[in-house]
């Protein structure tokens, strides 16, 4: 898990390298925040990946191969408010 989650957080600053929320994130590396968080299946990753799609917030959607199963996804970094309700079903992965 925690190797995919690396993979898709490079993934989603390198294609969005022109964002200026990933620009901005990048300029001060002694202040990176993440928060991990979780869903229960497959079905609720793939339902958020289509809720942040709506919300215009970019993401990347990390697809383990070979055996084709997204396994996690990974935003630009944005602000809490910013994210409205598109998250809103997943806990702090502890």
């Amino acid at each position: 898990v925690i190797a995919q989650g690396c993979h898709a957080s490079v993934a989603v600053m390198q294609k969005y390298r022109d964002d200026e929320r990933v620009k901005t994130y990048v300029d001060d590396i002694n202040s990176m925040h993440k928060v991990v968080l979780e869903t229960k299946n497959e079905a609720s990753l793939l339902k958020m990946a289509e809720n942040l799609k709506q919300n215009n917030i970019p993401y990347y959607l990390w697809t383990e191969q070979p055996e084709n199963i997204p396994t996690c996804l990974a935003t630009v970094p944005v602000v809490r408010s910013d994210l409205g309700d598109a998250l809103k079903k997943c806990s702090l992965m502890r």
